[in-house]
């Protein structure tokens, strides 16, 4: 399954380090990134590919939420249909 995982925070080291440690732990393949500082705040926004045999959506955001929580990042995960939706609204 494809998703689109967003992290926003205040800039810092370790972010990229951290979201692809967690990734690769999961077994969750970044397949695009894109990611830019505007002034203070870091922003990225990540085509993956979860394997699900290894980790369900579910598993993936509960990890990202927490490493969200421990670094001051909002970091969401959303399926790739429904990221899809929204922006043709």
């Amino acid at each position: 399954m494809k998703a689109i995982i967003t992290v926003i925070g205040r800039d810092q080291v370790g972010i990229m380090y951290g979201v692809s440690g967690v990734l690769q732990r999961l077994g969750v393949n970044i397949e695009d990134v894109t990611q830019t500082i505007m002034q203070e705040y870091f922003t990225m926004l990540m085509l993956v590919r979860i394997d699900e045999e290894k980790a369900t959506l579910r598993q993936v955001s509960d990890a990202l939420n927490e490493l969200g929580e421990e670094k001051g990042l909002s970091i969401r995960v959303q399926k790739e249909e429904i990221f899809d939706t929204m922006h043709k609204i």
